[in-house]
């Protein structure tokens, strides 16, 4: 946790860009009845039935202290998958140095995923052009592109939306206007913080 917290410190450098990427499932739904749409003092109606379309997988990277980030869409949730997000990344970022990329320590985000998608070559210098910073066990919410796939939801995926192709139209219409917004997350919580607020995760020692 407080490597975490010691990277978000990172002023904002160009060569160095500290990046948070995070993924979600997205249920896909579609109408059974056609819905009534609103009328002057009345709300849109839509029918309790539903159909169940699938799941489609969000990926989203956001750089807080630039106040960019970009998402793809995608069919699945495989190390194939974010491997090749994590060449998108990497493109976006193609005149960095390095790119310090904080995110949750699942099963597919390893090295590994890069040598499966990629040929031995492309994958280790893939590889090196990150610093991967993990977040604890139970602790994403240390990551803040969560916080941006929480706004992603709120303002434009809360609804049904019954396929795939929809979804990465709302999404490209979202990232577009959120950039132009330069809308940048104003995280507060330090190592210091965290020392008196979970002090239960600390040992105590006896003076």
């Amino acid at each position: 946790m407080e490597m975490v917290l010691d990277v978000y410190k990172r002023p904002l450098d160009p060569r160095y860009p500290v990046v948070c990427m995070d993924e979600s499932p997205k249920q896909l739904i579609g109408e059974t009845k056609i819905p009534i749409p609103a009328s002057p003092g009345q709300p849109a109606k839509h029918d309790y039935e539903y159909k169940r379309n699938g799941v489609c997988n969000i990926f989203i990277a956001c750089e807080p202290l630039a106040g960019k980030r970009m998402v793809t869409v995608t069919e699945r949730k495989t190390k194939q998958d974010w491997a090749c997000f994590i060449e998108k990344i990497a493109e976006q970022y193609e005149s960095a140095e390095k790119i310090t990329l904080v995110m949750d320590n699942l099963n597919t985000h390893s090295p590994g995923a890069l040598y499966e998608t990629f040929p031995p070559e492309k994958a280790k210098a893939l590889w090196n052009r990150f610093e991967f910073v993990y977040t604890p066990k139970h602790g994403s919410w240390l990551n803040m592109a969560e916080i941006e796939l929480n706004v992603l939801t709120g303002q434009c995926l809360n609804r049904r939306i019954d396929k795939i192709e929809t979804v990465r139209k709302e999404v490209r219409a979202w990232q577009k206007s959120r950039n132009n917004k330069n809308a940048k997350v104003n995280w507060q919580f330090t190592t210091d913080d965290a020392r008196i607020k979970l002090t239960r995760l600390y040992p105590t020692f006896d003076s």
